[in-house]
């Protein structure tokens, strides 16, 4: 029986997740007209507060065509901001027609920031496995303070291809990003699967770290060596527990510092 992922929540909850409120009437400008975004807000909130986007590198048409929803209504998704929320930050989940609309949403939270709740100096990015290179790109690129990936697919470096192998075989965006285009300055955070069997994106992973630590790229590097891919869904030991609080205090640290 194949599995649903869309339907599979996390493993892992936090106090306030149940109490936090979801917003679903916005909307962000893109070329191709008005794209809706969720908005999680913590209990209690006052002021503009930080915010985490989560980040999607594939069309939600074509998603939503395979498995029958955009990731911004995946069981996990809806989860991980309920989290994020409850752990006194803003979460945003999006719509997209391609996934270049993602600098289009933090362009309008710029803007809109403070008629959102949102202090737009302090937006960092929330990413997994394929939605990884697209987060990279807006890290390089966009105005945004931090970003943690999961089991994330990155970019090739070195002369590798193994990214762009992937990518052909399940066909999320892979933006021309080199390594270089990077800032040294803004914390990023990997967490590894140790036992991801995704083909090509350990591999890929490992050289991306070692490549970016020799950039000086500000990268903290968490592991979890008994994982699987989508261990955040699948594997409810008290590591992933552990490695989901670690990523939630990252964010908190470093949007609120």
């Amino acid at each position: 029986m194949t599995t649903d992922f869309t339907k599979l929540g996390l493993v892992h909850d936090i106090a306030g997740s149940a109490h936090v409120g979801v917003e679903a009437g916005h909307v962000y400008p893109t070329e191709a007209g008005p794209l809706a975004f969720d908005l999680y807000r913590p209990p209690h909130a006052a002021g503009p507060l930080p915010a985490v986007v989560f980040v999607s590198g594939y069309p939600d048409p074509g998603m939503a065509a395979m498995l029958g929803r955009p990731l911004k209504d995946w069981e996990s998704y809806r989860a991980w901001a309920r989290l994020v929320a409850a752990s006194g930050l803003i979460a945003i989940t999006y719509l997209n027609n391609t996934p270049a609309d993602g600098a289009a949403l933090l362009r309008h939270l710029h803007q809109h920031g403070a008629e959102l709740g949102v202090d737009p100096a302090r937006i960092g990015l929330w990413a997994c496995s394929g939605n990884g290179p697209t987060a990279l790109e807006l890290l390089a690129h966009q105005a945004v303070s931090c970003a943690a990936l999961l089991y994330p697919v990155t970019i090739d470096v070195d002369g590798a291809t193994g990214v762009a192998e992937l990518a052909r075989q399940i066909h999320f965006a892979l933006p021309a990003l080199t390594l270089a285009e990077l800032p040294r300055e803004r914390p990023l955070l990997l967490v590894r699967a140790g036992r991801d069997t995704t083909p090509g994106l350990d591999p890929a992973l490992l050289r991306f770290v070692a490549a970016a630590r020799a950039h000086g790229l500000a990268l903290t590097v968490l592991e979890h060596a008994e994982a699987p891919h989508a261990f955040d869904l699948l594997d409810d030991s008290p590591r992933t527990h552990e490695l989901i609080d670690e990523v939630l205090g990252f964010l908190q640290r470093t949007l609120t510092r």
